[in-house]
């Protein structure tokens, strides 16, 4: 059932700004990666582009290290059925006992939590390929509460399953854990964002790391990517006031680094981007190959050095 972004029908929230106001749109530590020759290695990642068919899950757990043909056709059939969920509606409130575990398909979502004043704050965003809630059943409840930002896919995948794959398949296993690993890291770089960063540069990292993880899953092409969200979410998100992510924006536009256009962002400069953000993709814990196919030489080999 779709449920608006809210504690409760009492408290008008910042979920639906337009409804408002006419605001404007807009690897150190990884797990080894099993052994194969480059024949053998050739042939998975094939393999793997053929089930996947476009299948964000499996394009991002691929990361993770190879996967092997038997898993991926495990993972194309759990993750073959979706459900379409309104923009700006709760997949699981806070407080709620989570029981099926929720996997984006298409669209966006965040990790959010409200404050007394009624004001949101976003603490992690969820793309296409992103769990939601993987081991959150441990907790009893949810501590947070997780809403699309954008019409969406979900697919419900029953706890049942989750645990048969942790008992009986080692080698998905280990990449649902390499996720929520890697979902820690995410959280880790946002809270230096929050803490150190200075103002344009936590904008630009963020716009960073969207193009990268977007392009993991093929939604990004050309530095290009959706956005389908306005400023005041962005704000939420960055911890900072309209007015000022709306400054760091054109700031960032008229320097030439990105453009805006509707819901599309535009990364003109990447190289000049990530050095001004201070932005590694490292905490993304890719795999090499990979990330060397998603971003140019030259900025990997830079931010690593």
């Amino acid at each position: 059932m779709n449920r608006p972004i809210a504690p409760s029908s009492s408290t008008r929230i910042r979920a639906h700004p337009l409804t408002r106001r006419n605001v404007p749109e807009v690897g150190a530590m990884r797990l080894d990666e099993p052994e194969h020759s480059a024949t053998e290695r050739r042939s998975i990642i094939m393999k793997s582009i053929g089930h996947s068919g476009g299948n964000p899950a499996i394009l991002k757990l691929n990361q993770a290290g190879t996967l092997e043909e038997r898993d991926l056709s495990k993972l194309s059939a759990i993750t073959c059925t979706s459900y379409l969920i309104d923009g700006k509606r709760d997949i699981i409130q806070q407080g709620e006992p989570p029981k099926d575990v929720h996997l984006m398909m298409s669209g966006l979502a965040c990790r959010y939590k409200m404050l007394p004043d009624g004001s949101r704050s976003i603490m992690a965003l969820l793309v296409p390929g992103d769990f939601c809630d993987l081991h959150v059943a441990i907790l009893g409840h949810m501590d947070h509460g997780i809403g699309t930002l954008a019409p969406s896919r979900v697919v419900d995948i029953p706890r049942e399953i989750i645990d048969d794959l942790t008992s009986n398949e080692p080698r998905i296993t280990r990449t649902l854990w390499w996720a929520t690993l890697v979902d820690e890291a995410i959280l880790r770089e946002w809270l230096v964002s929050m803490g150190r960063r200075r103002a344009m540069e936590r904008v630009a990292h963020l716009l960073c790391e969207l193009e990268v993880r977007l392009k993991t899953v093929h939604l990004s092409e050309g530095g290009s990517f959706e956005l389908p969200i306005n400023q005041e979410t962005l704000a939420d998100m960055l911890g900072m006031s309209l007015v000022h992510v709306n400054r760091m924006l054109q700031k960032l536009s008229k320097d030439r680094l990105i453009s805006i256009s509707g819901k599309t962002v535009t990364i003109h400069d990447r190289a000049a981007l990530w050095d001004f953000a201070g932005f590694d993709p490292g905490y993304l814990h890719l795999s090499r190959h990979s990330l060397a196919a998603l971003v140019d030489v030259g900025c990997v080999a830079e931010a690593s050095a």
